[in-house]
């Protein structure tokens, strides 16, 4: 397969752009797309392709051009060079042709062979840093290896149908007569798991609120709070309110959702996605504060807290993360996690339920954040279900979700009315 320079020096101004600039891989495709309008399909994939894949394989692709491990996280050492080593590696590894020019640049397709074959350590292999490689080995242990290999895949397109203006049926037929073939997971009732890679956001359907993009396993979250129509209910980490729709459609449009987050511009598209999306009953406000959740203490029938996380549950959507990430990073953002959690469940009145959820595999930021909740609190809450989903096993991205009951209030007991001695009659007077 053949490349235009062009499109290779595209390629390494661009990972330039996600490991220098330290921009985020989908949107340096992004911007690339919009820089290049007269590329056609083909340069468009092949673009996108080799970016997420280099970007997949960072360490393993800079292992293979011969350059020093210990450098392949420095920023400062990223000279274009090098880069071009990079992606010489990722496309002999692809088993094609070098151009030409390549040839001039000291890549030698026979020493690039000749590491893939050595006996290197799984981080190295498997591209995975060091630190991340040990802290999840110890908190995950024996299921590790399983989920590493799946978090080095490709992640799949799944839709969501929007049930407030079609169901899955009709989707499905409509995809199908305009050329997409899409299978149904038996398991989500939402789900539409698109059989071949489109640029879905161009669709007429999608532009007609019919669908979100949305993985099979974010689908799982906002059912598990178990809302109903009628209901008040918040959405206290909202973001660019992806759950928030899904709350909106399984309440049928009827009830309140409070979409919270400390993002305005987040909540700008949001409230864009639910004009498309017809959801009527979500009401968007930026967190300013104390005083935002003190106005909310015990409005809530349901709370959902989807909370900052590491993210390491979908590094397929984001292998970038794996180069941004730290140890120092996560205990962090395990602290902010339980402050969340302590603070935002007053929003529940009692009698309501609240759901902590992560798109995380850890323990660290899951079922112990939880356990930790309850030694503090099981006066007031009691677990009632625990939604653990593991990429391995299932293929899709990992999540987790616990759903917590505030207990209801204990009954006023009636006033104790003391009982009043009857009075004592005079005697009567003799005449």
């Amino acid at each position: 397969m053949k490349l235009h320079y062009h499109l290779i020096a595209q390629i390494i101004s661009s990972l330039r752009d996600v490991f220098v600039d330290r921009r985020y891989a989908d949107k340096v495709v992004e911007f690339a797309f919009k820089r290049h309008p007269k590329w056609g399909s083909r340069d468009r994939r092949l673009f996108a392709e080799a970016i997420y894949e280099i970007v997949r394989h960072w360490r393993w692709y800079w292992h293979l051009a011969g350059l020093p491990d210990s450098e392949h996280n420095h920023p400062e050492l990223l000279t274009p060079e090098k880069l071009w080593h990079v992606w010489s590696a990722y496309w002999i590894m692809a088993e094609n042709e070098l151009p030409f020019f390549d040839e001039v640049n000291g890549v030698r397709r026979a020493s690039i062979i000749e590491r893939s074959k050595q006996e290197v350590s799984p981080a190295l292999r498997h591209s995975i840093p060091d630190w991340m490689e040990a802290r999840l080995g110890r908190e995950l242990g024996a299921s590790w290896p399983a989920i590493r290999e799946t978090l080095n895949k490709p992640a799949d397109v799944y839709l969501r149908v929007n049930t407030l203006k079609t169901e899955r049926r009709s989707l499905k037929t409509r995809l199908s007569q305009d050329g997409f073939t899409t299978e149904t997971l038996k398991e989500i009732p939402t789900a539409l798991h698109m059989r071949q890679r489109y640029n879905v956001f161009g669709m007429a359907a999608f532009k007609e609120g019919m669908f979100e993009v949305q993985d099979a396993s974010s689908q799982c979250v906002a059912p598990f709070l178990q809302v109903e129509p009628g209901m008040k209910v918040v959405d206290a980490c909202a973001g660019a309110g992806g759950k928030t729709l899904h709350l909106g459609a399984l309440m049928q449009n009827k009830g309140k959702i409070i979409a919270l987050d400390v993002h305005d511009w987040k909540l700008t598209e949001l409230r864009r996605r639910a004009a498309r999306a017809g959801v009527d009953v979500a009401e968007t406000r930026v967190i300013e504060g104390t005083k935002t959740l003190k106005r909310l203490a015990g409005y809530a029938d349901r709370l959902l807290l989807d909370v900052p996380c590491s993210g390491l549950g979908v590094l397929r959507r984001n292998p970038d993360a794996k180069w941004k990430l730290s140890n120092e990073e996560i205990d962090r953002l395990i602290i902010e996690q339980q402050d969340i959690l302590t603070r935002y469940s007053a929003l529940v009145k009692p009698g309501g339920k609240m759901v902590y959820a992560t798109c995380s595999i850890l323990p660290g930021e899951n079922e112990l954040q939880v356990q930790k909740f309850l030694a503090a609190h099981g006066d007031q809450w009691t677990l009632e279900e625990e939604l653990k989903i593991n990429p391995a096993e299932t293929g899709h991205d990992g999540f987790y979700a616990a759903r917590l009951l505030r207990k209801p209030a204990a009954p006023t007991p009636p006033p104790v009315v003391e009982a009043q001695e009857a009075p004592v009659e005079a005697p009567a007077q003799e005449a």
